[in-house]
């Protein structure tokens, strides 16, 4: 969900701030008319995730051809990554709802082993290229002070927001701890969606680098938080075990 919201609102933000700065605004759809295709986009992966992917993938086993449905998946990925980019939104939606439909079927197993071969050894590797090529060093010790107290923000937030989430569900407090250390990590969704900002030109090409090296260092912390509050938990389990 956390990732779903960030996708989401980012596809808002290039819709109302993104390229159209950049380009003409007859070339582009009203904002009226964008905001009601996407809604429509939305309605058709509701049905597409509950009902059509569902049936597609079944009749993709009638197909006598050897990977099937790892074909069909991938036919489906771009499908949906097209109508998001139609409808102005992040091909980023597109696929990561290919992802969640494709995840309800029962071919989930068989479909990860076939397309995961594919991912690291060719869509992963030009992923991160395209990360690396896209940073630059200039000017960025000015940025030092930036990058030292949006990591601690980025920290620091997800701690206490994964934990009162967690608290207001009736997780203990040792476990809510160790739940908002897990979140700290951003990964490679936040590099996505960093990558898509500055494509957009919603981030400079300094304040990009910067927050690249801040995804970077809260995904090193984060094992050593987790590491911490998972030992806490387990020594409060183990006096409430005591006290039993």
């Amino acid at each position: 969900m956390d990732d779903l919201l960030a996708v989401i609102i980012l596809s808002v933000l290039t819709s109302l701030f993104g390229n159209q700065l950049a380009t003409s605004s007859s070339s582009h759809l009203s904002l009226g008319i964008s905001f009601a295709l996407q809604f429509a986009f939305f309605i058709v992966v509701y049905f597409s995730v509950k009902w059509l992917v569902p049936g597609i993938m079944h009749l993709s086993q009638r197909l006598l051809v050897p990977y099937s449905n790892a074909i069909v998946s991938l036919t489906i990925c771009f499908l949906f990554v097209w109508l998001a980019e139609a409808v102005d939104l992040s091909t980023v939606v597109g696929a990561f709802f290919a992802g969640i439909a494709i995840s309800q079927t029962p071919y989930k197993a068989e479909i990860n082993r076939h397309i995961e071969p594919i991912g690291y050894t060719v869509f992963i590797p030009v992923f991160f290229v395209s990360i690396g090529l896209s940073m630059t060093f200039n000017d960025l010790n000015r940025h030092l002070v930036f990058i030292i107290l949006l990591t601690i923000l980025a920290v620091v937030t997800k701690l206490i927001g994964g934990s009162l989430g967690a608290r207001r569900f009736g997780v203990s407090k040792a476990g809510a701890k160790t739940i908002g250390a897990a979140m700290v990590s951003r990964g490679e969704m936040a590099l996505i969606i960093a990558q898509i900002g500055y494509a957009a030109k919603l981030i400079s090409e300094t304040y990009y680098s910067a927050i690249i090296f801040v995804i970077i260092l809260t995904t090193i912390v984060a094992p050593l938080i987790l590491k911490s509050a998972i030992k806490k938990q387990q020594s409060v389990a183990l006096i409430d075990s005591q006290k039993g």
